[in-house]
């Protein structure tokens, strides 16, 4: 299977390229243009080892084991850097829109991927740790304990909050960010979640309560002599989740490149800009599906969510609960036993024990716009989608400004 390229891997002696105007007035010292996007088959892998968001902090830190460089050596010579999270900006949305988003997309150095499952909690999980999923444990957005499922984001289970009974720093043990204690920014209302002390650990969370603070915040933080600075926002993936890739989209989409602009307006001299995502979306209007019978006999559990979904097998039900998924569901997801989860590389080079014990049997891997329900996923009132393996969702873009 093919796997996105990575300019300038390893190369930290790259030079700029020359800079080029942008329409809110100010200069990009762009990277080379990037290349046409190859047609890939589906499911697309994680492209781990040099292509993938897990491979941006180490390369940056130098925490890195010899792993390639997904960024150009301009980068890894900079002064200082800002790593910045879009959630939820895919790179085949991005660069459908040039017109919408001509700051970002002015900026593309490359196309890489995501983990798998491509969805928020394992992969901010992947981007701060430098590791893949197997390896980190955060499986997915629901993961199974021994009181019900774990929603990673709220860290509630069905008996209520869990930071007591799955403290966060013991589900997910890898520290964050080599070790070193950087700033990492997010809005305030996530700074004490669970979720943020699983993903981020020892980091010094700073909150900011409305977009336009970020750029306040990241700019006093760079003066006060901080050499790496990460920062997330979340608006692109809550709006797309509610109207998919509409006029609210779009809306939504400037208002990232406005906050784009307006960093590259602050930055000190000799400091760079790294904006990736978490993954990208899919229109699963009018695409839910109800798990079939045969295949709900089988299984006395589930968990992941909406666009892969895991099946815990009933005991000795194992085979029979894979056969009846391929026979009701063949055509609307890839189905694969955890073994071939593991065996084909989708968790990362290693999978630890911890790690295979939350996974089910056998995973639902939805293809197209299928999605499959489960009431706490939110049902059809969620419209764009995430999760699966598909292009839309695994292709991230790897933008990149020097000052």
């Amino acid at each position: 299977m093919s796997t996105p390229s990575s300019p300038g891997c390893g190369d930290r002696r790259r030079g700029a390229a020359p800079a080029c105007r942008h329409p809110h007035g100010g200069i990009l010292d762009a990277v080379a243009g990037p290349e046409p996007t190859p047609e890939r088959r589906e499911p697309v892998l994680p492209a781990y080892g040099g292509g993938c968001v897990a491979d941006i902090v180490p390369a940056i830190l130098g925490s890195g084991t010899g792993t390639a460089s997904p960024l150009p050596g301009a980068v890894l010579d900079a002064r200082a850097v800002v790593v910045l999270v879009f959630d939820g900006l895919g790179a085949e949305q991005l660069s459908a829109r040039p017109r919408v988003a001509p700051t970002l997309n002015e900026m593309h150095a490359a196309t890489i991927t995501t983990v798998a499952p491509s969805t928020t909690a394992s992969a901010l999980t992947s981007i701060a740790t430098g590791v893949g999923v197997g390896e980190h444990g955060i499986v997915g957005y629901r993961i199974p304990t021994y009181d019900g499922n774990l929603n990673v984001l709220r860290w509630r289970t069905p008996v209520g909050d869990g930071l007591d009974r799955h403290p966060p720093e013991r589900l997910q043990p890898v520290v964050s960010f080599g070790g070193q204690r950087p700033p990492a920014l997010q809005k305030a209302e996530y700074r004490k979640s669970g979720f943020s002390r699983a993903y981020l650990r020892d980091a010094r969370r700073f909150g900011y309560k409305m977009l336009s603070s970020l750029v306040v915040e990241v700019r006093q933080l760079l003066a006060a002599g901080e050499s790496f600075v990460y920062a997330y926002y979340e608006g692109l993936d809550i709006v797309a989740h509610e109207h998919a890739f509409g006029e609210h989209y779009e809306a939504e989409l400037r208002a990232c490149d406005r906050l784009m602009a307006d960093l590259l307006t602050v930055l000190p001299k000799d400091t760079a800009v790294v904006a990736t995502s978490d993954h990208g979306l899919v229109d699963c209007s009018g695409g839910m599906v109800r798990i079939g019978r045969p295949v709900l006999d089988c299984s006395q559990a589930e968990s992941g969510e909406a666009r892969f979904r895991w099946l815990h097998a009933r005991p000795g039900r194992g085979r029979d609960l894979y056969d009846a998924a391929v026979d009701c569901h063949g055509q609307q997801a890839w189905v694969h036993t955890a073994s071939e989860i593991i065996d084909e590389g989708w968790l990362g080079p290693v999978v630890t024990d911890a790690a295979r014990s939350r996974l089910g049997d056998v995973a639902l891997v939805a293809r197209d716009g299928w999605a499959f329900g489960h009431p706490d996923d939110g049902g059809s009132n969620i419209i764009g989608r995430h999760g699966s393996l598909t292009q839309a969702e695994m292709l991230v873009p790897l933008l990149v400004h020097v000052s």
